[in-house]
């Protein structure tokens, strides 16, 4: 188990200082898109049931079905209790065919409702102040969401490993090299098994992450450089098992990845590539491709996925790049 690592002084150096956030997909961040379509009063709450079955009948909101049909009556003083969804404006066959006083039905006026169904907490707050929907909750993506997935236990050995990784950038920055540093952790060991910083001073392809996925393959026997006028650019060979066979997952296989930056398009596919299991990075980047520009882990196409949490120290993580370098660490 890795060691307790150095803290600074004040404030972002604590657990309760930060939380790590999810990256979600567009489809589970976005807004809620709303369309427009008719309701009307229900002049007779008993005949309520009759109605619903009729409207199934005549128009079934097929491409709808996360939408209620019927919500109570929102306008204050209305003597109707109850209000029913129609149909969508766009639907111009369906406004043909309808009698609405001989459906027991008062004037149609219009309403937004929401146009797929929510699957978050947020989405489906944000909906229902339109029109009432079904909601499937996904309780690990609404506690992640409050910042709440990780115990304090947790957040502690997350707060070790992005220290690492700042300690790295710094390591990096004292050679002339871009301040961004990251460290590969098995978390099933709770063990570093590669540290890096950026080096693309000696090769334009040696990002932190880069050097991090090339240090793991080395500690398995391949790798592609040599790290030796980088000292802050390690590995640790994994734990043999009691047959003295050292297991060997395909580079990144279940590994966490702890990076001081938002990895970029280069990075954010080698990781794809190399399989790696989380993503946890300090601070967003204008070119990042986990969460800025791209969401690249949450491409339905590619043929490996993996969950991002953003927001890991973030404060000291930000200051690498407005030039500070831990002046408050402890000696």
């Amino acid at each position: 188990m890795e060691p307790e690592r150095k803290r600074w002084k004040g404030s972002g150096s604590d657990v309760d200082s930060w939380d790590a956030l999810p990256v979600l997909s567009d489809e589970l961040s976005q807004d809620v898109e709303l369309i427009d379509a008719f309701a009307a009063p229900i002049l007779d709450k008993k005949q309520t049931s009759k109605l619903v079955h009729r409207l199934n009948a005549l128009h079934p909101l097929t491409a709808l079905t996360h939408v209620k049909r019927v919500r109570p009556c929102k306008t204050k003083g209305s003597p109707h209790a109850l209000e029913i969804l129609l149909f969508p404006i766009d639907d111009a066959e369906a406004q043909l065919d309808l009698d609405f006083s001989d459906l027991g039905l008062g004037r149609p006026f219009e309403v937004k409702i929401p146009s797929r169904p929510p699957l978050t907490r947020r989405q489906f707050e944000l909906a229902s102040k339109h029109w009432p929907t079904s909601f499937h909750e996904d309780k690990q993506v609404t506690v992640a969401l409050r910042g709440e997935l990780f115990d304090a236990k947790q957040k502690a050995k997350m707060l070790n490993y992005m220290t690492s990784a700042i300690e790295a950038a710094n390591e990096g920055k004292r050679r002339d090299m871009e301040a961004v540093g990251a460290v590969i952790v098995d978390p099933n060991l709770d063990k570093i098994i590669a540290t890096g910083h950026d080096c693309r001073r000696n090769h334009p392809l040696q990002h932190a992450v880069m050097t991090c996925i090339d240090l793991v393959a080395r500690s398995q026997g391949g790798g592609c450089y040599s790290y030796e006028e980088h000292p802050g650019c390690r590995f640790d060979s994994p734990d043999s098992d009691g047959d003295g066979v050292v297991p060997q997952p395909y580079i990144c296989t279940g590994y966490d990845l702890y990076v001081t930056r938002e990895p970029c398009v280069l990075c954010a596919m080698a990781l794809v590539h190399s399989r790696i299991g989380r993503v946890f990075y300090g601070t967003g980047s204008e070119d990042g491709a986990l969460g800025t520009k791209f969401k690249i882990h949450a491409q339905k196409d590619l043929n490996h996925r993996f969950d991002v949490f953003k927001g890991v120290l973030a404060g000291q993580c930000r200051d690498l790049d407005t030039g500070k370098e831990g002046k408050d660490e402890e000696k």
